[in-house]
């Protein structure tokens, strides 16, 4: 019996709070994406509960996180890095832990590999819709996803960076803001 190719365990997943506009874009694209899933890639909807999804942290081997990106650029732009790249802020409740922090919860040596796809936000304000400027882009991002899942089966990223335990990334050279409390010293990103 022949024995096909061992693919890595790859999940997407939506972060945000829907609650808060534009906050909420990984949600949304999580959502449409949902609809029509990359095959044998786990989609999941996280949104602000990143400790919950512990279980599905340890079940994959790279995870493909979409959240709202503040970097100073025109609403509606995508980035792409590694979380490896990214610098947090302590967070004093766990209430406030992210994807970042969560992961550092775990043992090093089974953590996976993790890749942002950000979106730059026009409105983080009270309100369940998306801002027109990600409205139109929502489309872009749920297929950025799909691309990335697939440069990852077919093995041609060059790396992921890990998440490390300091606190400290990368020096680079301007800020961002992810949805909770993670700093991105630099986007190593391509729009």
């Amino acid at each position: 019996m022949a024995v096909g190719p061992a693919y890595p365990k790859i999940a997407i997943v939506g972060l945000g709070n829907v609650l808060l506009s534009d906050d909420g874009v990984g949600v949304h694209a999580v959502r449409e994406l949902q609809k029509a899933p990359p095959a044998g890639v786990a989609v999941v909807e996280i949104g602000t509960r990143a400790l919950q999804a512990q279980g599905l942290l340890e079940y994959a081997d790279i995870v493909v996180a979409i959240d709202a990106v503040q970097a100073g650029d025109r609403p509606g732009s995508i980035y792409r890095f590694d979380a490896g790249d990214v610098e947090t802020q302590r967070s004093y409740s766990l209430h406030d832990l992210g994807i970042i922090g969560a992961l550092r919860l775990m043992p090093q040596d089974s953590r996976p590999a993790v890749i942002i796809i950000g979106v730059e936000p026009e409105i983080i304000d009270y309100g369940m819709q998306l801002s027109p400027a990600l409205q139109a882009v929502v489309g872009r991002v749920v297929e950025t996803a799909r691309r990335v899942a697939e440069e990852i089966r077919e093995n041609k990223l060059s790396h992921v960076n890990p998440v490390r335990n300091s606190d400290k990334g990368n020096a680079l050279p301007q800020k961002a803001n992810i949805s909770n409390g993670v700093n991105v010293d630099s986007l190593r990103a391509r729009k």
